[in-house]
């Protein structure tokens, strides 16, 4: 690629909740003709396999008090400020025309970089929560732009909704046709975010084993669960002859959410985003201890709505499972009300919108810029 395509730097956290949104907006990026670079840590370089080739992947030194000793919270400062010379000295090499967050710490220098070189920058919130980095870029960017609405935001703080960028392997399936639960093979797919969730692996198998056995026979479970769970989660799929396919991570859950009777999930804002834009009935689980209890703000669309049965960890047991599994196989026309319903709050076009916001923030750099040589400064 040319460097005189316009330049974006993305900078995101090592989880999927961070990656699969820079993910989308890389791919819209490119289709414009622009640069993309991608600014992360080692967590975050394992999720960029699905990546465009095209993308730039810098790994940059960054760190967070919430992990490691007493030493090691002793080093936080010196490797984040490592980590901002790092990201400013690269920016001044090959200057960015926008750089954006999508929050976690490895996000820190790029956004510190591009906040000391002045450069136009934005950052996006996948929750209806801020996190912690991007509370604290809040105020010192262009532009917040806001996945889930509404966002708890900083006063003085205003924000943008555009959606979650979903990725174009969700996009391809995009309003699949739903077929709604009857007397023939059925599918159920339970997700935890991108690392599994042990709750999940605790309540659902069991769940789905105290269903009548007319409706057991029917079922194909995809789950995902940790590493460390995935041996007993299938060894009791199959002590219970149940059919079930459990991987740690799945490289093609578009498809299998769109095969899906249902979907049986955790509502961070990129399974939920990628269960709207499909349109499939959802059991969400908000996870307790996110900040600010993100999650269940997540959910709250999807709910509102009528698309998802909503149940707060702390009520979540297999008899609450069971009947939520129940309510929606034993009733095809609610289910299929279910699957318009989470079609009718999606936001297909939020890799488009971000794009968008991105590329008038380039050109008003590039009119100010041109200004300021008119006038002699």
């Amino acid at each position: 690629m040319s460097e005189t395509q316009p330049l974006l730097v993305m900078a995101a956290g090592g989880t999927g909740g961070h990656m699969f949104p820079a993910q989308a907006l890389a791919e819209q990026m490119l289709s414009r003709g622009w640069r993309v670079k991608l600014s992360t840590d080692a967590r975050g370089a394992r999720y960029t396999g699905a990546f465009p080739g095209a993308v730039e992947i810098e790994q940059v030194s960054s760190a967070t008090f919430a992990r490691g000793g007493p030493l090691a919270k002793l080093f936080v400062p010196f490797r984040i400020a490592g980590g901002v010379v790092s990201m400013a000295l690269r920016m001044l090499r090959d200057k960015p025309d926008v750089v954006i967050g999508f929050g976690g710490y490895p996000s820190i220098p790029a956004l510190s970089a591009a906040t000391l070189l002045r450069l136009p920058r934005l950052i996006h919130e996948q929750n209806g929560v801020l996190g912690r980095v991007n509370r604290i870029f809040s105020s010192r960017v262009n532009m917040v732009a806001c996945g889930t609405w509404p966002t708890d935001l900083p006063e003085g703080v205003e924000g943008r909704h555009v959606g979650n960028p979903v990725r174009g392997a969700v996009m391809e399936r995009a309003a699949a046709p739903y077929i709604p639960p009857g007397y023939y093979p059925m599918s159920v797919l339970v997700i935890g975010g991108s690392q599994g969730a042990r709750v999940l692996s605790d309540v659902v198998p069991p769940a789905i084993a105290a269903l009548p056995m007319k409706a057991i026979t029917l079922l194909r479970i995809s789950h995902q669960a940790r590493g460390e769970d995935e041996e007993r989660v299938a060894q009791f799929y199959a002590d219970h002859a149940i059919n079930a396919d459990v991987q740690p991570f799945f490289t093609d859950v578009p498809d299998r959410m769109a095969e899906a009777q249902m979907v049986i999930s955790r509502s961070g804002a990129s399974s939920v985003a990628d269960i709207s834009v499909i349109g499939r009935p959802a059991i969400l689980i908000p996870y307790k201890h996110a900040t600010g209890d993100h999650q269940a703000v997540n959910a709250q669309a999807l709910t509102e709505a009528g698309a998802a049965i909503r149940i707060p960890e702390s009520r979540l047991t297999v008899e609450s499972m069971t009947d939520a599994i129940l309510s929606i196989l034993d009733n095809p026309a609610g289910a299929e009300q279910m699957s318009r319903a989470a079609l009718s709050v999606a936001k297909p076009d939020a890799a488009g919108a971000l794009a968008d916001i991105i590329e008038k923030l380039a050109v008003e750099k590039q009119a100010k810029g041109a200004g300021d040589e008119g006038s002699g400064t």
